[in-house]
């Protein structure tokens, strides 16, 4: 591999490791916050011990985002100098702002870990609520880079100097609303689904002890009913995100659909795989002038072709199938939810069959899987620039040449504090399960 695609490599890793615990620090805080809600509204102890057990979890996801986060910055300075110096000029502001979402986020956590049994009701909601507001506006700046360089805005290149720079305008870019609803929706809707899958796999292994059953089937309703309303969001915004890129960045919209005509009544390919010789998508089902309308609204939208660009333009035509990734999951997502409130309120059945409990517990694997094919589709369909139109990725890579030995290293680390993540979870539940705090509460 060449200097380019090891330091792609190297970041990417990064960032495809980091984004794991920084979505579930953003998604599981407003679990937390819904079963507090609950808890001081029913007075249902099972819900108090939720916030606690799922705030322990947090504390050691929060443990992993941060540094993996350092790291992330580190390596964007290091990798990238020539993105960098932009960024230092022009779009520093989310940068500065997220270190105060951060703080607010890391005292209320504090408050709430050490101090919940002695405060107020609403200073424990409102707690917790801070503790939210400040992980989902880390994860909204930081996520508002990657808008800019994609709609960049409020500055000019002229000669090779950054020139009229207005860094409120590059910080309200245009895709800056529409990225920032779809990083938030997408991450509380993985926090659920991930609840989701521990409470259906607990109820798998609990289901002739009726009171752990009926503790983690609670949890799961509510993992159904909150992942269900985020994740209908957030399909809701990806067809707003689509009509962004028809009018931002329309050769990565037509790589996304396998289109390489420009055309009136464009059809929406599902499925199949993008064929660069023949320039089809095989094996494909068509659904005839559903792009046109994804893309505007209306049946009649001119959605423009690959072959309108010069083929050095062209992001990775296997963007495709990571885009249909993130719809098939997210549609299996939307059904499981209506499929499991359906069966439980509608038709009031005590327990749910087996395949509904297996694909329960596949649901949070699911949804991060869908977490990392978006942040891949939304980076590689940049390709070739680091920022639109204006710098070429290329340009702006380090001459290091030791990139490949940090690949490595730094790959390994990742390994290892993964294996660690899963085995300090494992040994802190399995040394207070949740039997005892029931039975503290009965």
């Amino acid at each position: 591999m060449d200097d380019l695609v090891i330091a792609r490599s190297l970041f990417g890793t990064t960032m495809g490791f980091h984004i794991i615990f920084a979505t579930l620090g953003v998604g599981i805080p407003l679990m937390i916050l819904c079963a507090e809600i609950l808890f001081q509204k029913t007075k249902d102890p099972d819900y108090a011990i939720m916030a606690r057990r799922w705030t322990k979890g947090q504390a050691v996801l929060l443990g992993v985002a941060i540094p993996t986060g350092t790291i992330a910055g580190v390596q964007l300075a290091l990798l990238w100098p020539g993105f960098m110096e932009v960024i230092g000029k022009v779009m520093a502001l989310p940068f500065q702002i997220e270190i105060y979402a951060f703080f607010v986020e890391a005292l209320f956590m504090s408050i709430y870990v050490y101090a919940a049994d002695r405060i107020s009701p609403k200073m424990r909601i409102f707690s917790v609520f801070l503790v939210l507001l400040g992980a989902s506006a880390s994860a909204v700046l930081i996520t508002n880079v990657h808008a800019f360089e994609g709609t960049p805005a409020g500055f000019r290149i002229e000669n090779g100097e950054i020139v009229d720079t207005d860094p409120w305008a590059a910080f309200f870019n245009p895709s800056f609303f529409i990225s920032a609803a779809h990083v938030a929706v997408s991450a509380y809707m993985t926090g659920a689904f991930m609840i989701c899958t521990i409470s259906a796999f607990k109820m798998l292994k609990n289901r002739k002890n009726e009171r752990v059953y009926s503790f983690h089937k609670k949890a799961l309703m509510l993992s159904l009913v909150i992942g269900g309303i985020f994740s209908l969001l957030t399909a809701l915004n990806g067809h707003e995100s689509a009509q962004m890129l028809h009018e931002y960045q329309p050769e990565k919209l037509a790589a996304a659909e396998g289109l390489f005509e420009t055309q009136d009544y464009a059809p929406l390919a599902i499925g199949g795989f993008t064929d660069k010789e023949t320039q089809e998508i095989k094996y494909a089902i068509e659904i005839p002038w559903a792009l046109s309308f994804l893309a505007g609204n209306s049946f009649k939208t001119e959605v423009i072709g690959l072959n309108d660009f010069p083929e050095e333009y062209w992001p990775p035509l296997f963007i495709h199938t990571l885009f249909n990734g993130m719809v098939l999951i997210g549609s299996f997502l939307i059904f499981l939810s209506i499929a499991g409130f359906f069966w439980k309120k509608i038709l009031k059945k005590p327990r749910f069959p087996k395949l509904f409990m297996y694909a329960f517990v596949i649901a949070g694997p699911l949804s991060l899987l869908s977490i990392e094919f978006g942040w891949i589709f939304a980076c590689t369909g940049r390709q070739p620039w680091v920022i639109y139109r204006v710098l070429a990725t290329k340009d702006v890579v380090t001459g290091s040449t030791q990139i490949g030995t940090l690949f490595i290293l730094f790959s390994l680390i990742y390994v290892i504090l993964g294996i660690a993540v899963l085995l300090v979870l494992k040994y802190y539940f399995k040394r207070h399960p949740v039997e005892n705090e029931l039975d503290l509460n009965t």
